[in-house]
């Protein structure tokens, strides 16, 4: 198969290590990829993944029989049906479908109307009605989140009257994103994540992974895109895990079908454990960045084959096997993110890391003059498998130990929570 990957992060490049190792797989191509990517396909920079038309004839001229999508901004934009439209399979959901990372409110109201367990809210598209509300509610903390995408940033836990009047101030800030938006209850609880495969009828959950939202150790500071994670996480045991399926999963993937949407592709559920019981936080239309780099590294399947069957609504018949193994990510951030930051910062040390064992999945690197240099807020994805989590952290921050950039910033209490409650 002739296969195109579009994006250029984290989750991309493990992507394309994983689909690397299919025997199925001829050539592989990547729109924009990156340094990290070129290792395992052929990277095409000139092509925007906003420009759907561009994509379709760059397919079409490759004769790509897959095409892989990434982000969720192309999934939103409707790459997929553009791509359906000329006749060229795709993994990832429909424009209409990928509403359920596109628009919160969609999905919360979605859940709301077919009784799947999430956080009581509201939606407003005045900012003065939204602050009436939440003063009369004067329950903290409270969530403020924009409708529309936001690059992972788009969520306040505001934890006072004054942060949360704040809060609704600056959902203004994410544009379009923010013109409406969604204020509801603080579940307190435990956070993982549940990545599922899906043709629109049979549903492969994955094992779940814990993400690190905060920019900080202890779960302080600024949400980001994700800071870290590891898998499998112990909080999602056997009987979360059927909960999950059974009540989240399965319910969506039908509601949705209720609706007259068919879903394939990967349906991510980040959930709250609040005592012993899964609560939907929200749904993304792809793989989630950097659970990808934890999870597909313990994945023992043909990943390819997975996603051309979630493509050709073929998945009943498929199984899923994991490695008894556990897998840790560190994110290494340019200083400053998830504000301002710097870029073209020379990094070294990736080369060494690997020889230590770990693999280096590049988020926002680039190369000028045949040396690698930071191109983002994110950088690189420092992952470890191990027998084991204590040891799979102790790896992973030994190759993080030998990596270096000016104002490199990283957490180092990956999977510390998982190790407290072992």
């Amino acid at each position: 198969m002739n296969v195109l990957l579009i994006g250029s992060g984290g989750r991309e490049h493990a992507l394309a290590w994983k689909i690397s190792q299919s025997t199925k797989l001829e050539k592989l191509f990547a729109i924009p990829g990156n340094p990290g990517i070129a290792n395992f396909a052929e990277c095409v920079g000139n092509i925007s993944i906003a420009d759907n038309a561009a994509l379709v004839a760059f397919a079409q001229e490759k004769n790509i029989n897959l095409v892989v999508v990434g982000p969720e901004a192309p999934l939103v934009n409707g790459l997929v049906d553009a791509l359906n439209a000329a006749g060229i399979k795709a993994f990832g959901p429909k424009k209409v479908a990928a509403q359920m990372e596109g628009s919160k409110i969609f999905a919360k109201c979605l859940m709301k109307k077919y009784g799947i367990p999430t956080a009581d809210f509201e939606v407003f598209d005045n900012p003065d009605a939204a602050k009436i509300f939440i003063q009369e509610k004067n329950i903290f903390p409270i969530v403020i989140k924009a409708d529309g995408l936001a690059a992972g940033k788009g969520v306040i836990v505001a934890q006072t009257l004054d942060e949360a009047l704040n809060a609704v101030d600056e959902m203004k800030t994410f544009g379009s994103a923010g013109n409406k938006i969604v204020v509801e209850e603080f579940m307190n609880g435990e956070e993982a994540s549940v990545l599922a495969l899906t043709d629109g009828e049979k549903i492969l959950p994955l094992i779940a992974a814990q993400d690190h939202k905060r920019v900080n150790d202890g779960d302080k500071g600024l949400n980001t895109g994700g800071m870290g994670a590891y898998a499998p996480a112990p909080v999602v045991d056997e009987k979360i895990a059927a909960q999950v399926e059974e009540k989240i999963l399965k319910p969506t993937i039908a509601a949705l079908k209720a609706e007259g949407i068919i879903y394939r592709g990967c349906l991510y559920a980040g959930l709250m454990i609040v005592n012993g019981e899964a609560k939907v936080v929200e749904f993304n239309c792809r793989f989630g960045d950097p659970e990808t780099q934890v999870v597909l590294p313990l994945m023992e399947n043909d990943l390819l084959e997975l996603m051309n069957a979630c493509a050709d609504g073929s998945l009943s018949d498929k199984k899923i096997s994991w490695s008894n193994q556990s897998a840790v990510c560190v994110i290494l951030a340019s200083g400053g993110y998830p504000k301002s930051y710097k870029k073209n910062l020379p990094i070294d040390g990736v080369t060494k890391a690997k020889t230590l064992g770990a693999m280096i999945f590049h988020a926002g690197t680039k190369l000028v003059d045949n040396e690698l240099v930071t191109n983002g807020g994110r950088v690189l994805g420092v992952t470890a498998t191990a027998p084991n989590l204590r040891e799979a952290v102790d790896k992973a921050y030994r190759c993080v130990d030998v990596i270096n950039f000016k104002d490199m910033h990283y957490r180092r209490d990956i999977a510390a929570k998982a190790m407290r409650n072992a």
